[in-house]
C-alpha cells in the first residue's frame, strides 16, 4: 500500500509521448515559473531550489494534468504550494499573510508573469549582452539585493561611481530591451 501524504507518482507505462509532453511544457515555462516564485520570495537561489521541488511534484502528478489545458495555471498552483511549504518550513517569509490574501496574490502574480514575459525576455537577452562586469553588478544589485555601498566596500570603489554604471546599465538595457521588441513586433 502506498503512503497517502506522498505524492501520487506517474504510472510505470507513462507512453514517451507524455514524458516528452512533460519535459516541453515545463521547459517552455520555466523562466516565467522562476520569475513566480521569486515575486514570493526575493531570493533567486531559494527561488530555484522550490522550483526544482516544484518540478518533481509536477512530474508525479503529471498523470493529473488534463492534456489541452493551461499548463502554466496548473504549474503556478503547483509551485504556490511548494513556495508556501518552503516559507513555513523554513521561516523564511518576514511576513504573515493569511490563507486567502496569498491565494488572492498568487492568482494576481499568474495573470502578471503572463505580461511581463515578452519584457522580461527581452531583458534577460539584452543582460547576457553585457560584459561580464556589469552582468556581475546587475546580479549583485537587482537579483541577490546587495546594497551599492557594500559592492562600493568590497571592490574598493566610491560608491558614487557604481551608481553612476548602474545608471549607465539601465540606460543600455532600456533601448535593448526597447529595440528587442519593436524587433518583435515587426
Amino acid at each position: 500500500m502506498s503512503d497517502p501524504t506522498l505524492p501520487p507518482t506517474p504510472p510505470t507505462s507513462f507512453p514517451p509521448e507524455r514524458q516528452e509532453e512533460f519535459v516541453r511544457l515545463l521547459n517552455g515555462a520555466h523562466s516565467m515559473l522562476l520569475r513566480y516564485i521569486v515575486s514570493f520570495l526575493a531570493n533567486r537561489p531559494d527561488a530555484e531550489d522550490v522550483l526544482q521541488r516544484a518540478s518533481v511534484t509536477m512530474w508525479r502528478r503529471f498523470a493529473t494534468f488534463e492534456q489541452g489545458s493551461d499548463f502554466l495555471a496548473w504549474a503556478t498552483t503547483v509551485a504556490f504550494y511548494e513556495v508556501r511549504n518552503f516559507q513555513r518550513v523554513t521561516g523564511h517569509s518576514r511576513l504573515e499573510f493569511s490563507d486567502a490574501l496569498m491565494q488572492t496574490l498568487a492568482n494576481e502574480r499568474e495573470q502578471d508573469i503572463r505580461k511581463w514575459n515578452p519584457k522580461l525576455e527581452a531583458l534577460d537577452r539584452c543582460v547576457q549582452k553585457l560584459d561580464p562586469a556589469s552582468q556581475d553588478l546587475v546580479d549583485a544589485v537587482y537579483t541577490q539585493g546587495i546594497p551599492i555601498g557594500a559592492l562600493a566596500g568590497e571592490q574598493g570603489k566610491a560608491t558614487q561611481s557604481l551608481y553612476n554604471k548602474l545608471s549607465f546599465i539601465r540606460r543600455v538595457l532600456a533601448e535593448c530591451v526597447q529595440k528587442q521588441l519593436v524587433e518583435v513586433t515587426q
